[in-house]
């Protein structure tokens, strides 16, 4: 009798603790969250530093996360950068290393630039050879979904080519098409109810999957096409920053000129202020959504954008500073960035990170963070995070960037190599490289290449050692170039552009301006 009593208990023991092992071991792969932002700068949130956008929701990734303050985009402009994040690959390597759809070669003199480089040719799309991020999610049992901007590639390479279960309005274009209010012109995502804002549709759509899904294990991508052009907000949300801008005081200037074209110095752009709060608040109805469900405690967030906030060029709408630059500059405000990564059951004291880490990082990362076997013949440019995330340290390495065109935004063919605190510039128009010390200049304000030559050497010998491995395009000289044609392009930039973005600047800060009517649309749910 005691013996079946002990073999009888026994099972129930074993059968007990076998259903507690597969719980735990459910419990140790984690849902994941990636939260993506279009042309969002380094400083173009509070937690960052700035005084004139709100960004709560933001903040509390990082608060709650690790802060990497020196967290970068591995391209000055966006589809070299989102092509990096899904292949752990710097740009040289993978390809694709303009915005696709930006002309190459003779047809750049379509664009009346009249530069001395004809740009490198670049693909088109991503290739279908590489083991995308998403598909190595699917290989590790998740069900994976993307929302938002691709532009990686066109029929046959979009997100559910490459690894995605579900894609809501992924598609070839960069910018929203139809503009951030429905009805939009999106063949990826049909119109719901006239007036909706897309960041908060796109929300929206990720809680749907995130609420379906919540007993299974998910990779949701949260892809937004904010912050990018058309710059478009409500007129509640304008008034509202018009009011903070004039209350701050507004400055008699809001640019001056950088080598090719002015740069906004000052954040206090109303529409744009507005735009950056409705991806905030669709990112906190993500977040929220994460907490009502009980998924909080298990879902990895991550947050970052493709490249530097859009300070000149395009619409003109913030300031990176004290970082150089923006959008399509080699400087550090086209490549830094807001870079947070929240694990939950991680608790370090320490909330930010000061080694420097990029966009090709998160592949190993991720894997490692949910327990995946790595994939160094894919993601062989990106280093796991995760001894940071734990209180450790990595080794020193080089980074690299390549982007051998010219940038709608005033940026130059140029390749970059960071190595510790130094930063090299390579510019491909006459061979000449800048030199700066990134720990006491960040402003790149001091190019100390004539002072340490030795040092220019070595980095320029690696970099451009490590351009011919990867078999890296590079620009032309063009033939046809004209410079009394070029300087003329100059004077025009400096006696018209300059004023007439002045002039825009202080009108929207009218008490009395609107865009149009109904606010692009966004009247309609309203009235």
């Amino acid at each position: 009798m005691k013996t079946h009593f002990k073999i009888t208990f026994h099972i129930l023991l074993l059968t007990i603790l076998f259903i507690v092992g597969c719980e735990l071991k459910e419990k140790k792969k984690p849902n994941v969250v990636f939260i993506l932002a279009d042309d969002f700068g380094y400083t173009d949130l509070g937690v960052m530093g700035s005084k004139y956008y709100e960004t709560p929701n933001l903040d509390n990734i990082a608060n709650e996360g690790m802060n990497f303050t020196q967290g970068y985009a591995a391209c000055q402009v966006c589809s070299p950068s989102r092509a990096s994040i899904m292949t752990g690959m710097f740009a040289a390597r993978h390809g694709i290393t303009d915005w696709i759809g930006a002309k190459s070669g003779e047809e750049w003199r379509k664009a009346n630039r009249h530069d001395k480089l004809l740009p490198a040719e670049y693909n088109h799309t991503l290739s279908l050879d590489f083991v995308t991020l998403p598909e190595a999610m699917k290989e590790n049992g998740y069900k994976t979904f993307f929302a938002g901007k691709w532009h990686i590639g066109g029929e046959g390479s979009f997100p559910e080519d490459h690894g995605f279960d579900i894609n809501k309005g992924g598609h070839h274009r960069g910018s929203p098409p139809g503009g951030f209010y429905s009805p939009y012109t999106n063949p990826k995502l049909e119109n719901k109810k006239d007036g909706e804002n897309l960041s908060m549709r796109l929300a929206e759509e990720t809680v749907k999957f995130i609420t379906e899904h919540k007993d299974s294990t998910f990779f949701a991508y949260l892809s937004f096409y904010a912050v990018h052009a058309p710059l478009q907000t409500t007129k509640e949300k304008w008034k509202k920053f018009r009011d903070k801008a004039v209350d701050m005081g507004v400055a008699e200037t809001g640019f001056e000129m950088e080598r090719v074209l002015p740069i906004r110095r000052v954040q206090d752009n109303p529409v744009y202020a507005g735009l950056v709060e409705s991806m905030d608040d669709a990112v906190g109805l993500v977040t929220k959504t994460l907490k009502d469900l009980g998924l909080e405690e298990n879902t990895i967030v991550v947050f970052t954008s493709d490249n530097g906030g859009v300070a000149s060029g395009d619409a003109f709408a913030t300031s990176n500073l004290p970082l150089r630059g923006g959008k399509g500059y080699q400087w550090e405000g086209g490549i830094r960035e807001p870079f947070f990564i929240k694990v939950p059951w991680l608790k370090n004291e320490v909330k930010k990170n000061d080694t420097p880490v990029i966009g090709t990082d998160l592949y190993p990362t991720i894997l490692e963070l949910i327990g995946a076997k790595p994939k160094p013949e894919n993601h062989i440019d990106g280093v796991s995070l995760v001894p940071l995330l734990n209180g450790q340290s990595i080794s020193e390495r080089p980074m690299y960037w390549h982007y051998p065109h010219y940038g709608n935004q005033g940026g130059n063919p140029s390749s970059i190599i960071r190595e510790g605190d130094w930063k090299l510039i390579h510019y491909w128009e006459d061979g000449h490289d800048e030199l700066y010390n990134l720990n006491s200049d960040l402003g790149e304000q001091t190019d100390l290449a004539a002072q340490h030559t030795d040092k220019v050497e070595q980095m320029r010998d690696k970099l451009l050692n490590w351009l011919k491995a990867v078999n890296a395009n590079y620009p032309a000289p063009d033939p046809e170039y004209n410079e009394e044609l070029a300087q003329k392009r100059k004077e025009h930039i400096l006696n018209n552009v300059l004023p007439g973005k002045e002039k825009q600047r202080l009108q929207f800060l009218t008490e009395d301006w609107e865009p149009n009517k109904d606010w692009w649309g966004s009247k309609v749910t309203m009235d």
